[in-house]
């Protein structure tokens, strides 16, 4: 059975282990209050599976894609939502945030269950844990190879089917304010880390199949270098970074308190973080597209960003849409070994 520790608990146990080179996997809830940290060699995959970036405990050979599968979603009724949202804007125009990650859970059914989910999703970070969530990821946190540390935030999404898709997307006031807020804060929480910080590439575009859709996704590349000895304080630094800005907002300490109470249910685990240490290398995504078994119903945690100029449609229609599984059809034109992600030149 998979047990939590303290938050102190967890920064000594992990700078423990980068001290010693020690390979680790590593869940923290959202409020990092419940984390659990855990020796490779110790990860038992009937309780745990994880693959990140192909760093998997998974093992399988010819993984086939599904034939059509049942996925039905039972969004938040509007009205539910639209009180949320207004207080929202209410407090960023009172001046209390410039941006607020709002999430909602939607009650889904499918014929597949948490692990199925996990097998054939194709996503950056897949992440199953026994009875509890099943996570399949795009975002990734934190990376560091060698001393080079960077983090890719994610903010705006748009139909690829739509016409002009990636003019709208790019050319969008309200989308290229809220990325822009979410780079600076990016930045400004590396700077807390790293030497040396700056955006390495600004508002490119992935393309993302669905079972449900093709979406394009709006990312950047924010980079700076570590200090030599940032594997002996690894657990000290990387608790200073949360929550990851891209799902709470800006400025964080009062955006919180604003989500706590726009929200009105724990996110436990979802917007929390998942990775590995390999003994020199540090790989870790933002825990989003997100299932959690509760009283045998399915919640499925999705969210996005509200600035001044949000609008409260589009936002509700945007945390519907981001309700998917990344298990394309069986026609699907790629396989397991191909990202699930393209990387579009604009």
């Amino acid at each position: 059975m998979l047990s939590t520790i303290s938050t102190s608990e967890a920064i000594e146990c992990i700078n423990e282990y980068g001290r010693q080179r020690t390979p680790f996997l590593f869940v923290i809830d959202f409020l990092a209050e419940k984390p659990v940290v855990i020796p490779l060699s110790e990860v038992n995959n009937e309780e745990l599976l994880y693959d990140f970036n192909g760093q998997t405990n998974y093992l399988t050979t010819n993984q086939k894609l599904l034939p059509q599968f049942q996925f039905n979603k039972h969004p938040l009724p509007f009205s539910d939502y639209q009180s949320k949202f207004g207080y929202v804007v209410n407090q960023i125009k009172l001046g209390n945030s410039f941006l607020t990650n709002l999430s909602v859970y939607t009650k889904v059914e499918t014929d597949l269950d948490l692990k199925s989910i996990f097998a054939h999703s194709f996503a950056k970070y897949r992440l199953w844990w026994r009875d509890r969530f099943v996570c399949v990821s795009p975002e990734i946190f934190v990376q560091v190879r060698g001393n080079r540390i960077a983090s890719f935030p994610m903010k705006g999404t748009i139909d690829a089917a739509l016409p002009n898709a990636a003019q709208i997307i790019l050319n969008d006031v309200k989308e290229a304010a809220e990325h822009a807020t979410i780079v600076d804060l990016i930045r400004n929480d590396l700077s807390m880390v790293a030497d040396k910080v700056w955006v390495e590439s600004y508002r490119y575009l992935d393309t993302l199949s669905t079972n449900q859709k093709t979406l394009l996704q709006v990312s950047s590349e924010v980079a700076g270098l570590m200090p030599k000895d940032w594997r002996e304080t690894l657990g000290t630094w990387l608790f200073k970074l949360l929550p990851a800005g891209s799902i709470s907002g800006a400025p964080k300490p009062r955006t919180l308190d604003i989500i706590q109470q726009a929200e009105g249910y724990e996110r436990g685990y979802y917007t929390g973080i998942t990775g590995i240490f390999d003994g020199k290398n540090l790989d870790s995504g933002v825990l989003i597209r997100f299932i959690e078994k509760k009283d045998n119903h399915l919640l499925f945690k999705s969210g996005g960003g509200i600035t001044a100029r949000s609008e409260v449609n589009s936002e509700y229609q945007e945390v519907i849409d981001k309700v998917y599984l990344p298990i394309p059809h069986e026609s699907a034109s790629f396989h397991r070994n191909h990202p699930t992600y393209r990387r579009t030149t604009v």
